[in-house]
């Protein structure tokens, strides 16, 4: 129901305080059909505000990775540059730095040690420190030196923690890494370093003693398993038995093609 006031009622209320607003009547042909009424016209005048622009996309860690080639496919610098930014393992948070490899990278011969130890770590170069001078003297020994047609390279790119063995997790983390480094090379000989350098690239869990005095393979690639230097520091009689583990490479590498 409509209440209409009249000019006194609107009065009295108004000293009252209370605002009366009178119902809007329609006119007879908009109240039988409401398609009748007219919007008002737009302002053309008034130009139209743009939409908000959508907020930048952060790029995440993950996207970022899942953007890059795959290890399989990248190249010596990219390598370079994937190791030092890995963070697979917890070995990272307590490196000083990656330890990539060092030498020739048109090299005949590829020398794969275990993990870097505190002098390597230091450096960033593999096979530093005592067991490297010892290194360094039996590659004199076959006219050979780290800079010129020699590859040196661990099995991982970061320290242990004081030095421990590494882990399965941790090196098969890095072994990405390492295959890519000898896809790279394509050395003639392989000279393998110890237990773990011997796991990674043959598979086998065997002891040293056992698979030294035979040439194996990794892939169409002679290798050849001898000690690690750091064991012969420690037991120098076996200084012999290392001594014909590099004249067998030396042999397998004549019988090698180019």
């Amino acid at each position: 129901m409509t209440v209409r006031l009249d000019e006194r009622q609107r009065a009295m209320l108004a000293e009252m305080g209370i605002r009366w607003y009178e119902p809007l009547v329609l006119a007879d042909a908009e109240r039988r059909d409401p398609a009748t009424v007219q919007e008002p016209a737009p302002d053309l005048a008034r130009p139209r505000a743009r939409p908000a622009a959508e907020p930048a996309v952060t790029r995440t860690a993950e996207v970022m990775v899942a953007e890059s080639s795959p290890v399989e496919l990248m190249g010596w610098d990219e390598l370079r540059q994937a190791v030092a930014a890995c963070q697979a393992c917890q070995l990272c948070t307590g490196r000083r730095q990656t330890v990539f490899g060092v030498g020739d990278r048109q090299a005949d011969w590829l020398v794969v040690g275990e993990a870097p130890g505190e002098n390597e770590d230091l450096q960033g170069e593999p096979f530093v420190g005592s067991a490297g001078k010892l290194l360094d003297n039996m590659l004199k020994a076959l006219g050979l030196d780290r800079r010129h047609k020699v590859y040196i390279a661990n099995v991982l790119k970061c320290r242990p923690p004081a030095n421990r063995n590494p882990l399965p997790q941790e090196v098969a983390q890095c072994e990405p890494f390492l295959r890519r480094q000898i896809q790279l090379l394509q050395p003639r000989i392989i000279l393998a370093m110890g237990r773990f350098a011997v796991q990674s690239l043959l598979g086998s869990n065997d002891p040293i003693g056992k698979l030294r005095g035979r040439v194996h393979r990794h892939g169409e690639i002679p290798v050849v398993v001898t000690y690690h230097p750091a064991y012969l520091l420690r037991n120098p009689a076996d200084k012999a038995r290392a001594w014909d583990d590099l004249c067998l490479a030396l042999d397998a590498l004549g019988r090698q093609p180019g």
